[in-house]
């Protein structure tokens, strides 16, 4: 193992916690084996899974589950105040297995449909614009933290737009989502941040019981369901058609669905845009070739996801059998499987070449960034369309944008979960630049 990736008393290499170094760690359990044992924070074992091929067979092999109350047999065991608890242990469809999750999905999957996110493309762009001109109005020579002024505010709108929820309570519920993926946690802290998070959920969905409207949560909670026809206004809700919907979706449930939907709707977003900002500014020439018409914006999205993908290590998974995946590596039946999605962008199998330069020309940018097979990520066409707008506004509309610190890398997320820039400083116009027409 690299020096990233230390030993404890199990002899298992254990990841850090802080996620300091994600890449490099997956690249030595890459080259250790198909999977690998290894210690999660909070002393939990589990076999991670680095390799491209891997993860394709894994995620789509039905002995595979996401079910930790009947897959799991060591959940009694975790440790109280875990710190990955509130993703492993979530009560929702992203937890689910077979045909409990695919129906479960299929009331969630049709409002982010691509014809649905096409149709939301006004919004975002507004959004967007209105962003991008406040970057326009700092001083200029000063400094902002473009993961604060941009990626989050943007995402953050658009995913709060759609299930409802209101002004004043989205900051504070950012905030709890952002604390419960910090996998440095301590148990107390853990707990703390979980209760937090119960606690903001349950008072948005409190909110909605009393206020319901044309959105995504009101059609969860109403149990208009989801009957597959599209909705003018592309809000993403049911349109209230009158047809008999399944049943409202209970309490624990749909917390749990509150919290994978909204937290996955802008934490994925915010890192991939702040990502790829990151590389453009790394490498101005291939910012460049996107000015020419070399490359286009979505082929710049494309590599970062493949570069630096916005999830690395989600757990879990739990072997419904013995699963054999040769070079002698036996996954036992019951043990949980931590998934590197993040990782499957820089196999050298797949991508020989260069896998770790940010190269948006190259002819061959898979990535398995949204994961794959029955829990693809449903927010995958709104992620990109966020992310092509965010930068193709930024960049046309602030062409003098620079990094605050060049060649300086930005700190990481303190997670093993997500992975991008904590912060990213730039300059969005040079000292002396002539103040932007009003």
């Amino acid at each position: 193992m690299s020096s990233s990736t230390s030993s404890s008393g199990t002899g298992c290499p254990v990841l850090d916690p802080s996620g300091s170094a994600l890449h490099e760690e997956a690249a030595a359990l890459r080259a250790a084996g198909p999977a690998v044992l290894v210690e999660l924070p909070g002393k939990v074992l589990a076999w991670s899974v680095t390799r491209h091929s891997v993860i394709q067979a894994l995620t789509t092999d039905p002995r595979v589950s996401r079910d930790f109350r009947r897959h799991w047999p060591g959940a009694a065991d975790a440790p109280e105040g875990w710190a990955l608890a509130a993703v492993a242990f979530q009560d929702s469809f992203f937890n689910m297995y077979g045909e409990e999750h695919r129906k479960a999905r299929g009331r969630i999957a049709p409002a982010f449909s691509p014809r649905r996110v096409e149709l939301m493309r006004p919004q975002v762009q507004a959004t967007a614009d209105r962003l991008v001109a406040a970057l326009g109005e700092v001083p200029p020579g000063a400094e902002v933290d473009l993961r604060q002024a941009l990626s989050l505010p943007l995402t953050m709108t658009v995913i709060c737009d759609l299930f409802g929820v209101p002004e004043e309570m989205r900051e504070a519920l950012g905030h709890a989502i952002d604390a419960v993926l910090d996998s440095t946690l301590g148990p107390a802290e853990a707990l703390a941040a979980q209760g937090e998070l119960h606690a903001r959920i349950s008072a948005f969905i409190a909110y909605k019981r009393s206020r319901p409207g044309p959105d995504l949560t009101t059609d969860l909670l109403l149990g208009d369901g989801n009957d597959g026809n599209d909705r003018n206004d592309g809000s993403g809700g049911s349109g209230g058609s009158g047809a008999p919907g399944p049943e409202p979706i209970p309490e624990p449930v749909l917390i749990g669905t509150m919290f994978a939907m909204i937290g996955a709707g802008y934490e994925t977003a915010v890192n991939l845009i702040t990502s790829a900002v990151q590389e453009l500014l790394d490498h101005p020439e291939q910012l460049a070739a996107v000015r020419a018409g070399t490359v286009d914006w979505a082929d710049v999205v494309e590599e970062t996801l493949r570069l630096d993908g916005p999830v690395m290590h989600l757990p879990l998974r739990y072997a419904l059998a013995d699963l054999d995946l040769g070079e002698g590596v036996v996954i036992p039946q019951g043990d949980p499987i931590v998934i590197g999605f993040a990782a499957a962008g820089r196999d050298p199998q797949v991508h020989p070449s260069c896998p770790a330069e940010f190269d948006p020309a190259r002819a061959d940018k898979s990535h398995l960034a949204f994961g794959f097979g029955p829990h693809f990520c449903p927010g995958a066409h709104l992620a990109r369309l966020e992310a092509r707008i965010a930068l193709a506004t930024l960049f046309d509309r602030l062409p003098e944008l620079a990094p605050a610190r060049p060649g300086e890398r930005p700190e990481r997320i303190a997670s093993i979960m997500v992975n991008g820039p904590a912060r990213l400083d730039v300059v969005p116009r040079p000292a002396g630049a002539v103040p932007p027409p009003r």
